[in-house]
């Protein structure tokens, strides 16, 4: 009788998720997630998502707050997500790459371009000029 399943010779071929395990490196696994950088839209998310796994850093993405539109599901910016310990490789090669990276402090996801002040400001002037055409409208009711 064989000590040996007939076959065992030949591997099975690997999941899509076994190979990508495969080329992250461990020195990269410690720590909670934090962001390394965004992206426009869910390609733009997978496109450097595959370009961090090329150089062994594990990632995950998820939409960025506050524009999670049902309707469209790829479309919207990602934060691309990385541990800790793959922090500073992770934004030191999406730099080199010009890919967006995470800045740290007013963010491009929060808005194509827009930084906290001028999201703020822009939500002022939308919230009075609300206010202004309720007044002008009750102002017309009472005339």
């Amino acid at each position: 009788m064989p000590l040996v399943r007939a076959g065992a010779g030949e591997e099975e071929p690997a999941s899509e998720r076994h190979e990508r395990a495969r080329k992250v490196k461990p020195q990269y696994l410690g720590g909670e997630l934090v962001k390394a950088g965004w992206a426009r839209n869910q390609a733009e998310a997978e496109l450097i998502q595959g370009y961090l796994l090329e150089e062994g850093i594990p990632s995950v993405q998820r939409r960025t707050q506050g524009f999670d539109v049902p309707e469209f599901l790829a479309g919207g910016p990602r934060d691309v997500l990385v541990p800790r310990a793959a922090y500073e490789a992770a934004h030191a090669l999406l730099a080199d790459a010009d890919l967006p990276a995470s800045t740290g402090s007013a963010s491009p996801a929060d808005g194509p371009g827009a930084s906290f002040p001028t999201r703020l400001g822009v939500w002022i002037l939308g919230a009075a000029a609300a206010a202004a055409a309720i007044v002008y409208a009750l102002y017309r009711l009472t005339t």
